[in-house]
């Protein structure tokens, strides 16, 4: 049996959702990858939670703007997907068993993080989706793990999607910048090369590992989907990088499927 598809998705600035860039030619091209797709379930840097795990509860979840400052446009813009109260339900018990505090979520919405790469991916927006947040108190191994929790989904037609960037170091961002930053190259290689040989510690203990870490990632909740795609991959799956470069000196747009 086919299971859905797991991405993650490195989502750069609001920008994203109405600038052409090749990252978001290549996140266009995947569109085939949610034929047959029941349902979506996103992973954002966007959202965290402070003890718990949210899990979106809503018929028809509402598009936040959760960003300041940015052309006109960019607020004008809806992702008018559906929720799925069932399987929000349903993820909420499985948190549950696998020892989770995991609560309902109403009226909470989608944030950018999840909605503007599903512009791009799901432009018709008529694929359910259901927001995951991620706990402020969970260590990365807790991240991977929720995962591989959500992993279960996947033969259900359910896609997981973790919504990031390998780096996110805003003060170093040089808007329009067309160079890219030595240390965000650097760094951006190194995780490429543990995606690909499936080293899964190495990605957990990057922060000890990888002396660029802490500069790319002043906070690391932009870090924390990728594990949680990890998470939700199999081994047997097959990994498809979409290299989307690197926007304003300091953003990767690099992003993974495994299907």
């Amino acid at each position: 049996m086919k299971l859905a598809p797991v991405m993650f998705v490195g989502h750069g600035s609001p920008m994203f959702a109405i600038e052409a860039s090749l990252a978001r030619e290549l996140l266009q091209q995947q569109q085939p990858e949610f034929s047959g797709v029941q349902a979506i379930v996103v992973v954002s840097a966007h959202w965290v939670t402070d003890g718990y795990t949210g899990v979106t509860y809503d018929e028809a979840p509402q598009t936040i703007h959760d960003f300041g400052g940015f052309p006109a446009a960019l607020y004008q813009l809806s992702y008018p997907a559906s929720g799925q109260p069932s399987l929000a339900k349903a993820i909420e018990q499985q948190l549950l068993q696998s020892g989770y505090q995991a609560q309902l979520q109403s009226q909470r919405g989608l944030d950018h993080g999840a909605w503007v790469p599903l512009l791009h991916l799901v432009p018709k927006a008529d694929i359910p989706v259901i927001q995951v947040s991620l706990n402020r108190y969970s260590s990365e191994e807790d991240v991977y793990r929720l995962g591989q929790t959500l992993s279960q989904l996947r033969e259900q037609g359910v896609a997981v999607i973790g919504s990031g960037s390998l780096t996110h170091n805003l003060r170093d961002v040089i808007p329009g910048s067309q160079q890219a930053a030595d240390y965000v190259v650097k760094l951006e290689q190194w995780i490429r090369e543990q995606i690909v040989n499936r080293d899964v510690q190495a990605l957990l203990k990057v922060a000890t590992l990888q002396e660029d870490f802490a500069r790319a990632h002043p906070t690391h909740e932009h870090y924390l989907p990728l594990l949680m795609a990890l998470g939700a991959s199999q081994p047997r799956d097959q990994l498809t990088i979409l290299k989307g470069g690197v926007q304003h000196h300091a953003l990767s747009m690099e992003s993974y499927v495994w299907h």
